[in-house]
């Protein structure tokens, strides 16, 4: 009983796939149904048991799944088959959903196709029917006038040439009447047409007087247009029309063009002419710098000369080197117009250039650039029209002279203010000494030159980044993305600068002088700080700032950091060992002249430590202070526990005695002179001019050294007394009680002074020393 609806299950199946399949195939979407089936439901591909294929039979389908598949297997197929069915059908009814739109709209058109090609059927049927009776009527006219045709076309010749030589008589009136009215242009055309004809008939009497009147029209015509052409009132386009009627009217094409391009000449030469009395042209007032800036002087001269030459080209080749001539005549033309452009344009860069060179200002130079880029588009329009000509080219390097000489006069600002800085620095230094106050903290005034060199370099880099600005159309030239970068603004101007505050720096080391000359030893201090900053990071601050602002794309070599770094340092040094130089020497002319004014020989006895000593130790305190203020203190070897106990020993009585005792005992065995000499070869050589390190220890060692060495060879020149060596003796112990304490080691001082006493007792005619514990009593008092 399970039979018959397993065999009526199919068919509606098979039905519904048929219709769906098509659909699918029609519009190309891939077909589905029966995979979802496995084992024997799924045939052979193409067999009659394939449910997808065209040979599908139901039958040999049922069958083959009652004889092979069990009943489990049966009802699985069923329910696959029953979901496939109901997927089937929600496709279908989605596809024709989807395309119901499509569906109405072709039926109408179907309709409406119709009824057009109904109406168009009769229409072509009346045409077919017309065009029969007119081949008809067409048939019958032919055979009535085929006697009469020949006639017909013989008299219409004959009333075209009666046309013709109507207007060949009337040709000297039409003529006269058209020079009357100045309608020139209408009088050459009509000449044009009939002169060919006149030519050729010129042996018959009457066209040969006709052709005499109206060569002799056209003759006064045509001086009655050069009259026009060589009227300075005439305008471009009048020009031009006389120009194309003298060339119809046969005139040599090259006495036109030198014709068009004198009368033009006459017109520019003005507009230059009232450029060049612009500039002030042999007048008093143009010392005091020009009337108007430069941005209206460019406009100026873009706007009437560069605008009316352009007019003049385009007019000039319209006329003679585009036309439809000999290709020589447009050559000669080409050649005239290029030689005259070149010849009046480079008259115009004069002025130009002469102009840039009166923008002297080194602020803000946006009108320069504006001006220049204006000057430039201008040029690059004129070059399209005439590309032979070099006026574009030679503008291009008018702007870039302008832009190298923009960066020459911005170094030289910089330059004067580096130096004005200094001047103020000079007077900042020395007003307080006037007035009798203190001087001026030299870190502030080492702040305020830095951060305002610092700051005019900013602005200046960024008055010439406007040559480089992307809406400037010159930018965009070779030289401003690469050489105006690297070798204009980076070493040109950036570099230069640092080389010349170097070089500036370097000049003060060379002045002359017992005191150094006129240049403040605090100047000298404070300009050797701040090249060391540019050393440690000015430099490098700097140009990597100019490098961020300006793209280089140019790979020629720079100047390395490393390399101005250096050279910086090495300024640096020459100011600092300079200073300790001048320094050594202004402390050095006081006791070389304590020295060489006093009788050393008749001196009264030692009470107090003189005065000069006690001005060594207050300019050693204030060298002190001053170099406090810049450089780090430095690093001194280990001290005693109390210095000036340990040097004290070094004058001790005992000690002194000891040692000088041999020299004034008849039987000393050995020279004083020897024993001095055999110390030394054991004592540590001190070079008194080596160079110092940047530190206030180091400069202050220096200074000392000079000083003391000064003061021993000026005692080696001297005789003293008993007082004398006494006086010394004091005065050295003062020394010694204070300026231990500014050296990096104060054995030094120990050595030196040691030396002054040692060196006084070898000249002393009476060498008896002064008790230590009245030494010390003196120098406690004083």
């Amino acid at each position: 009983m399970a039979a018959p609806p397993a065999e009526r299950g199919p068919e509606p199946l098979g039905g519904k796939r048929r219709p769906h399949g098509m659909l699918k195939l029609y519009y190309g979407l891939p077909d589905t149904a029966g995979e979802g089936l496995a084992g024997p439901a799924r045939g052979e591909l193409g067999g009659p048991i394939d449910i997808n294929g065209p040979h599908f039979d139901p039958e040999v389908f049922l069958t083959k799944l009652r004889k092979e598949c069990p009943l489990a297997q049966l009802m699985d197929c069923e329910t696959d088959m029953v979901k496939q069915i109901r997927a089937l059908d929600s496709d279908m009814q989605t596809l024709v959903y989807e395309n119901y739109n499509k569906f109405i709209s072709a039926t109408d058109t179907i309709r409406k196709m119709k009824n057009d090609f109904k109406k168009m059927e009769d229409e072509m049927d009346c045409l077919a029917a017309n065009m029969a009776v007119i081949t008809e009527f067409s048939a019958s006219i032919s055979s009535t006038l085929q006697d009469q045709h020949e006639q017909i076309t013989k008299l219409s010749g004959v009333h075209a040439l009666l046309r013709k030589l109507q207007f060949l008589f009337e040709l000297p009136a039409r003529l006269t009447k058209c020079v009357e009215l100045e309608a020139y242009a209408q009088a050459v055309r009509y000449y044009s047409k009939a002169r060919s004809i006149l030519h050729q008939y010129q042996h018959m009497p009457s066209f040969r007087g006709i052709q005499d009147d109206c060569q002799k029209i056209m003759a006064d015509l045509a001086q009655k247009l050069r009259e026009k052409f060589r009227d300075g009132g005439s305008g471009a386009k009048d020009l031009a029309e006389c120009v194309e009627l003298l060339l119809q009217l046969g005139e040599p094409a090259e006495e036109l063009c030198d014709e068009f391009l004198s009368h033009a000449r006459s017109r520019l030469e003005a507009e230059l002419q009232s450029l060049e009395a612009e500039l002030g042209e042999g007048q008093p007032s143009c010392i005091s710098g020009p009337a108007t800036d430069i941005l209206e002087f460019t406009d100026r001269g873009c706007n009437s000369f560069v605008s009316n030459m352009s007019l003049v080209i385009a007019s000039y080749q319209e006329l003679f080197v585009n036309r439809e001539s000999a290709e020589g005549i447009a050559h000669m033309a080409h050649d005239k117009l290029v030689a005259f452009v070149d010849g009046l344009m480079g008259r115009y860069f004069a002025l130009v250039e002469r102009r840039i060179q009166l923008e002297r200002g080194v602020g803000d130079n946006s009108l320069l650039v504006r001006a220049l880029d204006r000057f430039h588009r201008r040029l690059q329009a004129l070059a399209k029209l005439l590309p032979a000509s070099r006026a574009a080219a030679e503008g291009t390097e008018i702007v870039v002279r302008a832009a190298k000489e923009r960066i020459r006069q911005y170094l030289q600002a910089l330059q004067n203010f580096y130096v004005d800085c200094l001047t103020d620095v000079r007077q900042s230094l020395a007003a307080p000494r006037l007035m009798g106050k203190d001087s001026p903290n030299l870190a502030e005034l080492l702040g305020t030159i830095s951060a305002s060199i610092l700051n005019q370099i900013k602005s200046v880099l960024t008055y010439v980044h406007l040559f480089t600005a992307k809406d400037i159309t010159f930018s965009n030239k070779p030289y401003f993305k690469g050489e105006f970068c690297s070798q204009g603004v980076r070493e040109g101007l950036i570099v230069s600068f640092i080389k010349s505050i170097c070089q500036t720096a370097r000049q003060f080391c060379e002045s002359t002088g017992d005191k150094g000359g006129s240049t403040p030893p605090a100047l000298l201090l404070l300009l050797s700080r701040l090249c060391l900053d540019y050393e440690t990071s000015t430099i490098s601050y700097i140009l990597t700032l100019t490098d961020e602002q300006f793209l280089v794309q140019d790979h020629s070599p720079v100047t390395p950091v490393t390399g101005l770094c250096a050279e910086a340092r090495e300024a640096a040094q020459k100011l600092l060992n300079h200073y300790v130089k001048v320094q050594g020497l202004i402390i050095s002319q006081m006791l070389r002249k304590s020295v060489e004014t006093r009788d050393w020989i008749t001196t009264i006895e030692p009470r107090n430590v003189r005065a000069v000593m006690k001005r060594v130790v207050e300019d050693a305190t204030s060298i002190d202070v001053q170099v406090g203020l810049l450089y780090e203190e430095g690093v001194r070897k280990a001290q005693s526990s109390d210095s000036s106990k340990r040097t004290f020993s070094v004058y001790s009585s005992s000690r002194q005695q000891s040692r000088y005792a041999p020299s004034y005992t008849p039987s000393a065995p050995m020279d004083t002179n020897l024993l001095s000499n055999i110390q030394k070869l054991f004592s540590e050589r001190i070079d008194i001019f080596s160079p110092v390190e940047f530190n206030k220890v180091s400069v202050l060692t220096g200074i000392i050294k000079i000083s003391l060495k000064t003061f021993l060879e000026c005692v080696r020149l001297r005789t003293f007394g008993r007082f004398g060596l006494q006086q010394i003796q004091v005065d050295c112990y003062y020394l010694q009680l204070y300026l231990w304490r500014f050296v990096s080691d104060e054995n030094l001082v120990h050595f030196l002074l040691d030396e002054i006493v040692g060196s006084t007792a070898h000249r002393c005619l009476d060498p008896v020393p002064m008790e230590q514990s009245v030494i010390e009593v003196i120098c406690e008092r004083g």
